[in-house]
């Protein structure tokens, strides 16, 4: 491993079209010398280019990158891409001396045999995951003898989609070295016409932009980017590269007419986007979860992101806030308008704004939607006007009513397809998958929220996506005789600046001809027209053969169709899920796209032992929990995606999340009974958590190392005064000198000042401080006669980040980020469980990949978590060793 190469190119285009090259070499990169600053360890990366052909939207992605060994032994080459979430790679090649190994798209439960063997053998097998806010990375990695030459070549295809009156290409260019032949191409072909082509860089130097070549005229448009060498270097001597920032590209077409169609060879797609049109006023509820764990930096980023939309609401909208937590509390009874007298009343309502208590989501939303009903029925609000439901939670919904099926169904039920429901999930601790259902199920989308330092620019962009309603209850229809196979034609809401497209099949696959019905209603009253598209029209737009790329409009069809059979699967159960399922992995496998259903199959040459990798699609909430390497939660999509946490449990299996690896470190602490340990301690907040070892009623005689769990558990805040005591029995209270007692058969919300305390009968508590941190704790019960096992807890920290820097403890101290690399991938004692080195606080430490459970949602059987096992009681892993953490009472 000392020897490989680690060379890394970063191509990163979100929403259009995004590339990341990396040819890799672990550690030890030596210095180059100016002479030969091209070669790092031996490797040479003579050729990178990105070729991307774009018509009528639909974008054609080929990366291409060239390496040969210039040194004298065999190196690995890593390959990384980051595309687009929205995109599907197509196709994938790499080339050996002459050699060609293509991949193979499959159905995914075809290629996860192919996956699970090669696991076992301890081999590379994931390609794909999740990488980024908008990205997911495709890696794969060969073996090359010295002086071989090898090409790595990967095609995906994306719709481009219209926002604020622009498509927008968006490219970081990072390539973190020297590159001989580099260069980014674009050729953009619009039946429409180009009215505008932009291009520009942060990283644009003055002797670098004149290497920026735009070109448009008519319906074609041209970008190239091409530094030469010494354009790349920082200085005329250096070996380090300029390129390191942002590259965009934007343009939008002509429009003579509300819409446009375009017919080729028995498929058609409809763009409409009318211009001009009066704006809709809009009625707006903001749903906001003020929960203690809002507390800190996400409420006050929310609070900045409300009074910066306050300042773009227009006076004809009407709006209200809905807080919710324990409570459900409202700025006003009704919708108001947004005078400027009332919108300076909003704000100083929304500066007072603070968190407390628990989470009543489903009372938030129907307060919501009850306010909305009620201003229609009182014509409180224009009949002609569009309404909509925003809201923000960064949690789970944990009393009320706090099954979500249950949620849903409700809130469907209530809306009625009346409104549009937007959900914006705030960090990683919810239930993206819950959140977006519901979205859907109501013609909106769930957003995740990135709880970073732009947070508040993340709210108020969302909000700008959906501030400028046009029309309202658009629907485009085709003659039914003539069309088949079409995709969703019906629209709630038509937002400015952005584009509807619907695609078809003809039954009569040489009609050339269609004419379309648009209907919809405006600010002043209804759109109504017919457009219509002729052969004659058809030849004339597409004379410049040159700049298409084969049946392109069968492909974005196939594209568009896949994208919303797989988005309705979400929400859909039963047969109908099964046919939706049927239908979208036969177009998959047809059209050669690697999505949530098929699997792309890798084959390495024979030096690399025949190694097979898996490139898959990571959806939204799995890409959250992605464990890199091994079978992960990918290929469990039906279980309930776990959310970042640091737990015990068990036996007791300590559980770290490294949310920034999107994976987490496991160990086991093994110790006597009796014995009591310090899990977390922060000398800040007076916050401490400590638990007591209980043993099985007696040894087991079979077991090298007897079983342990937690019988007993304290948590204590000093600056409250305020104990808590939990057994498998009890939960005993002490405030001060008073001690208040429940069992677990009682079903208990108790709230006091700074904290808030619910015991979910016979299954859990939850305990939130005014700290925003929040502890839940899981009871195990056994069958009362069992010989061997007694009941035992289990404890989960949520919002740890709440907690101070000093936080320490056997939990505690991985509160704040821990870092680790994973080296050296290989077979263990157990065929499915493969061993790696990992360097980790600067030690070098032999773990094995594994799972262990997580049992907050199910105490009986558990969610089985991927993670990487550290032995020995950690050693190497935690702060010292594990008997540091024995103390000598609960509190």
């Amino acid at each position: 491993m000392e020897n490989n190469l680690l060379l890394c190119i970063l191509v990163l285009i979100p929403a259009f079209a995004s590339s990341d090259f990396l040819l890799t070499h672990v550690r030890n990169i030596k210095k180059r010398n100016a002479d030969n600053d091209l070669i790092v360890n031996g490797i040479e990366i003579y050729s990178m280019k990105i070729d991307s052909k774009v018509t009528s939207r639909f974008a054609h992605n080929v990366i291409t990158s060239r390496a040969v060994n210039r040194g004298n032994v065999s190196k690995e080459v890593f390959f990384d891409v980051e595309l687009p979430k929205t995109a599907f790679i197509t196709n994938f090649s790499m080339t050996i001396d002459g050699v060609t190994y293509p991949g193979t798209i499959k159905e995914k439960e075809a290629a996860k045999k192919q996956y699970e063997k090669a696991v076992s053998r301890g081999q590379t097998a994931g390609l794909v995951k999740a990488s980024g806010r908008k990205t997911e990375k495709f890696t794969v990695s060969v073996n090359i003898k010295a002086a071989s030459k090898v090409t790595f070549e990967l095609t995906y295809e994306e719709l481009l989609k219209r926002q604020f009156g622009k498509y927008e290409m968006f490219i970081k260019v990072k390539p973190k070295q020297l590159v001989k032949d580099f260069e980014i191409e674009v050729d953009i072909f619009e039946p429409q016409g180009i009215t505008e082509l932009e291009a520009e860089g942060t990283f644009i130097t003055n002797e670098l932009q004149n290497t920026i070549k735009k070109t448009f005229s008519g319906k074609k448009g041209h970008i190239s980017f091409k530094p030469t060498l010494d354009q790349q270097r920082t200085c005329a001597n250096c070996s380090q590269s300029v390129l390191d920032g942002d590259f965009t590209v934007k343009y939008d077409v002509k429009r003579t007419t509300p819409d446009n169609l375009q017919i080729v060879n028995g498929y058609f797609v409809h763009f409409f986007a009318p211009t001009n049109l009066p704006k809709l006023s809009k009625n707006i509820i903001f749903v906001l979860d003020t929960s203690g764990s809002m507390y800190g930096r996400e409420i006050e980023q929310t609070k900045e992101a409300l009074l910066k939309i306050l300042d773009d609401i227009k006076e004809d909208d009407f709006f209200n806030f809905i807080l919710f937590d324990s409570e459900i509390s409202t700025w006003k009874e009704t919708l108001i308008k947004a005078t400027p007298e009332n919108l300076d009343e909003a704000r100083k309502f929304v500066q007072r704004i603070s968190v407390q208590g628990m989470t009543n989501l489903h009372g938030g939303l129907m307060r919501g939607i009850d306010i909305l009903n009620a201003a229609h029925e009182e014509n409180l609000v224009p009949r002609r006007s569009a309404s909509i439901i925003i809201m923000l939670t960064d949690g789970h919904p944990n009393v009320g009513v706090s099954n979500t099926q249950e949620i849903e169904k409700a809130v469907k039920k209530a809306i009625d397809g009346k409104y549009t429901l937007y959900n914006l999930g705030f960090g990683s601790g919810v239930d993206y998958g819950f959140l977006e259902r519901m979205a859907l199920e109501n013609k909106g989308l769930a957003r995740r929220i990135y709880p970073d330092s732009d947070a508040a620019l993340q709210l108020q962009g969302f909000y700008d996506e959906v501030s400028n309603p046009m029309l309202i209850d658009v629907e485009l229809n085709y003659p039914e005789n003539e069309i088949s196979d079409l995709t969703t034609n019906s629209f709630k809401h038509f937002y400015d600046g952005s584009e509807i497209v619907v695609a078809g099949r003809f039954v009569d696959s040489n009609q050339n001809h269609l004419s379309v019905d648009v209907r919809g209603e405006g600010a002043d009253n209804a759109l109504s027209y017919t457009t219509q598209q002729g052969a004659e029209q058809t030849a004339q737009a597409f004379q410049e053969q040159q700049y298409i790329f084969g049946e392109y409009i069968e492909r974005l069809w196939a594209y568009l169709t896949i994208e919303q059979l797989l988005e309705k699967r979400i929400t859909a159960t039963g047969e109908e899920k099964e046919n939706l399922t049927a239908q979208a992995l036969a177009l998959s496998l047809k059209y050669k796209f690697v999505t949530s259903l098929t699997s792309m199959v890798v084959t390495k040459p024979e030096e690399n032992d025949n190694e097979e990798g898996i490139a898959d699609k990571p959806t939204e909430g799995a890409g959250m929990f992605t464990g890199p390497l091994v079978a992960s939660p990918l290929y469990h999509t039906h279980a309930p995606q776990p959310t970042w946490y640091t737990s015990v449990d068990g036996d007791p299996h300590f559980i770290i999340s490294v949310p920034q690896k999107k994976d987490a470190i496991c160990f086991n602490i093994n110790e006597n009974p009796g014995m009591i340990l310090n899990l977390i301690n922060d000398p800040v907040t007076g916050i401490t958590v400590n638990g007591e070892l209980i043993g099985d009623k007696r040894a087991n005689s079979d077991a090298k190392i007897q079983n342990s769990y937690f019988g007993k558990l304290g948590i204590a805040n000093k600056h409250l005064d305020f104990k808590l005591t939990v057994t498998p029995e009890t939960i005993t209270i002490q405030n001060g000198d008073e001690k208040t007692a429940f069992t677990w058969l009682d079903s208990v919300t108790l709230k006091q000042a700074g904290l808030t305390l619910i015991i979910n009968r016979k299954k859990n508590l939850v305990l939130s401080m005014g700290s925003g941190v929040s502890f839940v704790v899981v009871l195990h019960q056994v069958w009362k006669k069992h010989p061997l096992h007694q009941d035992f807890l289990g404890l989960y920290t949520l919002k740890s980040d709440k907690l101070s820097e000093q936080t320490h403890g056997l939990l505690g101290q991985f509160f704040q980020p821990i870092d680790f690399t994973i080296l050296e991938i290989h077979p263990g004692s157990d065929p499915k469980k493969p061993d790696a080195t990992m360097i980790v606080k600067n030690n070098e430490l032999i773990v094995t990949r594994g799972w262990q459970k997580d049992y907050r949602r199910d105490p009986k059987h558990g969610v089985d978590i991927p993670c990487w096992f550290v032995h020995d009681n950690g050693a190497g892993l935690i702060d010292g060793v594990h008997t540091d953490y024995i103390v000598s009472s609960l509190f």
